[in-house]
């Protein structure tokens, strides 16, 4: 197999993971907040559980492909790590909010302008400033069970899902009240935007984005330094595994 392999349509392939990924993840949490407040066909339970659910299904299918970030915060994280190319940061992040704005149109087609309350928020009893600092110690859990398991073999790949998405769900339950439990931007700022709901884009941007990057000296101080599990984790096992072959 040759390295060029590795090439345009390699990496193609990993933007569309990553865009369909990420419109997957989005339309799963906003369609279960809907149907918690707009159909009330849904529980607490079944809105954490469905989004660490989503993840885990993500990264599962995906995670050969593009690493299945499927989350901006992810992909910074990875990119901090110096695990993950700076040069792809950009276009991933194109990608996962394109993804995210797909999946908030199709809701916002079948719900009008209801679907702003598919959108996160802070809970009624919280300020915006308590909500970021909830989503920075959130995206830094996620981000730290992130990297943890990528560094070790046996567990890059599909075997995270369950780690990573048994994670999210946990967070949700603990803190989901607090901020709404986002711990991804493209997830949040799609459907803010769309809804015209600007003055809480920065909660869900600066929150997670700041979790991810004080995440990385936690992961390096738990885990030393990267190595070639890590950088096939955050890629994609298999565009990785082409890497290596000559």
């Amino acid at each position: 197999m040759d390295a060029r392999e590795d090439g345009p349509k390699s990496v193609w392939r990993a933007l569309a993971a990553e865009a369909g990924g990420t419109f997957f993840v989005t339309g799963a949490a906003m369609g279960v907040d809907l149907a918690y407040f707009v159909e009330h066909a849904a529980d607490d339970v079944s809105r954490w559980l469905t989004r660490g659910l989503a993840a885990a299904v993500a990264i599962y299918t995906l995670s050969e492909i593009s690493g299945a970030h499927v989350d901006p915060a992810i992909t910074l994280g990875f990119t901090l790590r110096r695990v993950f190319s700076p040069a792809m940061l950009a276009a991933y992040w194109v990608a996962q909010f394109a993804g995210a704005f797909a999946a908030a149109a199709l809701l916002q087609s079948l719900f009008g302008t209801a679907v702003g309350l598919g959108a996160s928020h802070p809970g009624p009893a919280f300020t915006p400033l308590e909500a970021v600092l909830c989503e920075v110690v959130l995206t830094a859990i996620v981000m730290v069970v992130v990297l943890t398991t990528a560094k070790e073999t046996p567990k890059v790949g599909k075997d995270a899902a369950l780690a990573v998405g048994f994670t999210i769900a946990v967070c949700g339950f603990a803190a989901g009240p607090i901020s709404g439990a986002s711990m991804n931007p493209a997830r949040s700022i799609a459907p803010l935007l769309l809804t015209r709901q600007f003055g809480l884009i920065w909660v869900y941007a600066l929150g997670p984005l700041a979790g991810a990057a004080l995440a990385v000296p936690i992961a390096t101080a738990i885990c030393g330094r990267p190595n070639q599990s890590e950088r096939e984790a955050a890629r994609g096992t298999a565009r990785a595994g082409r890497r290596k072959v000559k």
